[in-house]
């Protein structure tokens, strides 16, 4: 199993594709299929039927998954790439760029 440098309530950019340049929260990582499911990106139409929780159905926009590769961690406001930092028994991710743990 891959190991990711992005984490549940991270801030994060999107670098590569339709909804490059769009921000947000990660809410959640589907480590099974490389991707992250981000508040506000990638949003798609779903059809719903109507249920007790929503009477009258129809349609509802709803965040789709985002291929891990195509996000970057935010620092700062910017993209950076995530590093590892090992000192004796602690292990800190921090950033490629500043050199800063996050």
């Amino acid at each position: 199993m891959t190991k990711f440098k992005i984490k549940v309530g991270d801030t994060v950019k999107v670098i590569a594709g339709d909804n490059k340049g769009s921000e947000g929260k990660v809410l959640q990582i589907l480590r099974d299929r490389n991707r992250a499911l981000v508040e506000g990106v990638n949003l798609v139409s779903k059809h719903t039927k109507p249920n007790a929780q929503n009477p009258q159905g129809g349609i509802v926009k709803k965040e789709a998954s985002i291929h891990i590769s195509n996000l970057g961690l935010v620092e700062n406001g910017e993209a950076v790439r995530v590093g590892y930092k090992v000192e004796g028994d602690t292990k800190t991710r921090i950033s490629k760029k500043t050199k800063n743990a996050i």
